[in-house]
């Protein structure tokens, strides 16, 4: 007792975020080492089990065995709790732990906790879990349903049943791990119930849970008439319309250019017809947004769409979701705050709105972080496994912004790789919202003043 006191004293709640993520990565490791967890009774080398749990609980979707193979019935079910807990780990790792070990929480924390979840009391941490789980199980439970109306016939009902619901909850929770084999959706790639289903399960978990409640709230207004659609959508917070706004860009923008690209390519998109070419597209550009399902094959595609993958994938999702990435009120920010400056204002006015300084560094903090880290990543990476570095990118870039695709790389990889994919995967999903919540409130104060002097850039 005396122990889990000190413990309760010494940890910051960025440490209880990342040791929260560590052991359930851990616990989750030790439980798909155990016989019984693989299909055929012997233990799975553990470094495996430790990056197939890194891949669950960070959401990711990259394997080194095959999910639906390699696993049994146990293993599976272990897989799908740690993608749930992973899914739902902002809130179930940052407020959850806090309130079941009995963290006290402090006014720094209270502060923090406001700024990083949209909170302003203690008793809103219950009632934003509760929904968010709340939330979270309607969406699930209705992908669920519609996947069923192809699973069942194909597989039938136990294991149709079964089928549905692992995927609707590796969707929502934007985690691309399926039990498929190894080419995931390939075989569905021209069924549109499943693509848009798939499609409205991974926008509706990366799109944050923020966005949600104010689109919902809004609407219930507007549907009472107690506000005309105009005003209810002029009252969606900046935030919600930001996130909105750079989602869409970035999907029907990414997707636009994956259909030029590939129009004509017979490895990716190029044998199908029209309609199925803007529908892959489309499914393409929403899954490098940390989903990691995929329904072509990622080797196939051509180099100057890999470069445009790299980008999507680098910003990932929205902020308090189940993505990754730098998320897309960042980058928004930074586009934003660049067009400001050029333009000579002194401040960032969005929707007739002032973004606080501190919003734009800590925007640039979390970029430029990412950005050293996905170096740093990529050039160890390509030292320990050699190949092509375009290929060694896409798969450190896939495994920092949770993403799970891979151009072939993941199977072929050694020890030490392993190991640097695991710690990407980690840090992609602690990472940015570590720096986040830090660069939120962590402040210095300084009781001297110092003179101002200006230096030269650009």
């Amino acid at each position: 007792m005396d122990s889990l006191q000190h413990i309760k004293k010494e940890l910051s709640t960025t440490q209880v975020i990342a040791l929260g993520f560590l052991a359930t990565i851990l616990i989750g490791a030790f439980l798909l080492f155990l016989p019984f967890s693989s299909a055929d009774g012997h233990s799975t080398p553990f470094v495996d089990c430790l990056f197939t749990s890194t891949t669950s609980v960070c959401v990711t979707g990259l394997v080194v065995v095959s999910t639906a193979s390699h696993w049994s019935f146990f293993g599976k079910i272990v897989i799908l709790i740690l993608i749930q807990l992973g899914g739902l780990g902002i809130i179930s790792i940052t407020t959850g732990v806090m309130i079941v070990i009995g963290k006290r929480i402090t006014l720094r924390d209270r502060l923090l906790l406001e700024n990083a979840l949209n909170l302003d009391k203690l008793s809103g941490l219950l009632k934003f879990l509760v929904r968010i789980f709340k939330g979270t199980f309607i969406v699930e439970g209705a992908g669920a349903i519609c996947y069923s109306f192809v699973f069942i016939p194909e597989y039938g009902p136990v294991r149709g049943i079964w089928y549905s619901i692992f995927h609707a909850v590796s969707a929502f929770c934007n985690a691309g791990l399926d039990l498929l084999g190894d080419d995931s959706l390939v075989r569905y790639q021209v069924n549109p119930w499943m693509n848009f289903v798939t499609i409205f399960l991974i926008v509706s978990g990366g799109i944050g849970f923020i966005v949600w409640w104010d689109l919902l709230d809004n609407f219930k207004k507007v549907f009472h008439k107690d506000l005309s659609l105009k005003h209810g959508i002029q009252k969606l917070h900046v935030h919600s319309k930001i996130t909105i706004i750079t989602t869409l860009s970035l999907i029907f923008g990414g997707a636009l250019m994956i259909l030029l690209l590939e129009f004509n390519n017979t490895g990716t998109i190029g044998n199908f017809n029209f309609f199925q070419k803007i529908m892959a597209s489309i499914f393409q550009a929403v899954t490098l947004r940390t989903a990691g399902f995929m329904t072509f094959s990622q080797s196939a595609l051509r180099s100057c769409t890999v470069i445009i993958c790299l980008f999507l994938m680098f910003i990932g999702g929205s902020s308090i979701s189940t993505a990754g990435g730098i998320k897309t009120s960042t980058l928004a920010v930074l586009v934003l705050s660049t067009r400001a400056t050029i333009k000579g204002n002194d401040h960032l006015v969005v929707f007739r709105k002032t973004i606080p300084h501190k919003t734009v560094t800590k925007a640039l903090a979390v970029s430029m972080v990412s950005v050293l880290v996905l170096i740093s990543a990529t050039f160890l990476l390509q030292i320990v496994e050699g190949g092509s570095l375009l290929n060694v990118a896409f798969e450190t870039t896939s495994a920092i912004a949770t993403v799970g695709l891979s151009r072939d790389l993941t199977s072929t990889l050694h020890f030490a790789g392993k190991l640097i994919i695991i710690l990407c995967m980690y840090l992609g999903r602690i990472g940015p919202i570590s720096m986040a919540i830090f660069f939120s409130n962590t402040k210095n104060t300084h009781l001297a003043s110092y003179p101002h002097e200006d230096i030269t850039v650009g």
